[in-house]
């Protein structure tokens, strides 16, 4: 639905998610404001890209887990056709990695929960329309600790064969089974096996495959 607005000065927002109450709620947390107005807002992502052909936007808020066209992939679409419109992504979930991928891949300009309050939801949207960034404090932690599993993954010096056989005995593949699938012999399989227990500091697999979600592995 589009809204037609004759103050140039206002800053153009467009929000995007599947959920119409998600949609209608921050509508009327920015009824009114001085600073805002919304110029779009669809269920469709999809529909969003046609809009913005058309209409001047210079904010988007989008949720990041939607069916037909995820966040993550619309925010790259909308960096790449429409590099001025500044990013907010909102979601039920602030996992570091999802953050860092949009973050890297589309220059989101910030992160928040769906659980914030209007004052926070204001204060992202002043810093971020200002040339600013925001994240919230959930996310910020989330970030902080994907670094810190991601600089131990690193530390360890797991290697990439050695990730894909964690993957594998994951899924109960037998030594037999995973040397198949990787046309290795088995004895290598065992001597991976041996410096993966090695380099988790596990010694069982249900300690392996613990430590494997711990670390975003799997």
């Amino acid at each position: 639905m589009l809204a037609n607005n004759t103050m140039e000065t206002k800053i153009k927002i467009a929000i995007v998610d599947d959920h119409q109450i998600v949609i209608d709620g921050l509508k009327s947390l920015l009824e009114g404001h001085d600073r805002f107005v919304i110029v779009a807002d669809v269920n469709r992502p999809k529909e969003l890209l046609q809009i913005l052909e058309h209409t001047e936007v210079d904010l988007l808020l989008t949720d990041v887990m939607m069916p037909e066209l995820n966040g993550r992939e619309l925010a790259r679409m909308v960096k790449k056709r429409f590099p001025k419109i500044r990013i907010l992504a909102l979601s039920m979930n602030g996992e570091g990695a999802i953050v860092r991928e949009m973050m890297d891949d589309s220059a989101i300009a910030g992160y928040v929960l769906k659980n914030i309050g209007k004052q926070e939801l204001l204060l992202a949207l002043e810093k971020i329309s200002g040339g600013g960034k925001y994240f919230s404090a959930e996310v910020l932690d989330s970030l902080e600790k994907e670094g810190i599993r991601k600089k131990d993954n690193e530390d360890r010096g797991l290697t990439d064969r050695e990730l894909e056989i964690i993957r594998l005995i994951e899924k109960e593949f037998s030594n037999k089974s995973i040397a198949d699938s990787l046309f290795i012999s088995e004895r290598t399989v065992e001597t991976h096996r041996k410096n993966i227990f090695r380099k988790t500091r596990t010694s069982s697999v249900v300690g392996l495959v613990k430590y494997a979600y711990e670390h975003k592995l799997i």
